[in-house]
């Protein structure tokens, strides 16, 4: 009986498993739409919702903690650009569209993007 777990395993360990999500975060605040499988694109949007939720504080300790994640050039537009956007908004800031399932192996495909305010 599966109790008091979070999250999707997706066949990797622990450290693979967040560098993945670092990357698919990292990309999503970059280009602000990404296209991948259904299940990592659940798993980045409560993440990203996070981030940006910490993002919106606009502090000196925040930062810090953002640039443990991210690279310097993420967090600057995250914090620059993305979280202002969202500062009357007090969650919800992502969005996933399902595509089809993928022709190669079946795996069903979504796009996850950034709600435009």
């Amino acid at each position: 009986m599966r109790k008091r777990k979070k999250g999707k395993k997706l066949s990797r360990k622990r450290n693979q498993r967040r560098a993945l999500f670092k990357s698919l975060a990292a990309n999503l605040f970059l280009k602000e739409k990404i296209k991948t499988t259904e299940a990592k694109a659940k798993e980045v949007s409560g993440l990203a919702e996070k981030f940006i939720t910490k993002a919106k504080k606009e502090d000196i300790t925040i930062r810090k903690f953002l640039n443990k994640f991210f690279p310097k050039k993420v967090v600057e537009k995250l914090v620059k650009e993305i979280a202002p956007k969202y500062k009357e908004r007090r969650g919800g800031y992502t969005r996933i569209i399902k595509l089809g399932k993928r022709k190669s192996d079946g795996a069903r495909m979504a796009i996850i993007e950034l709600v435009k305010q």
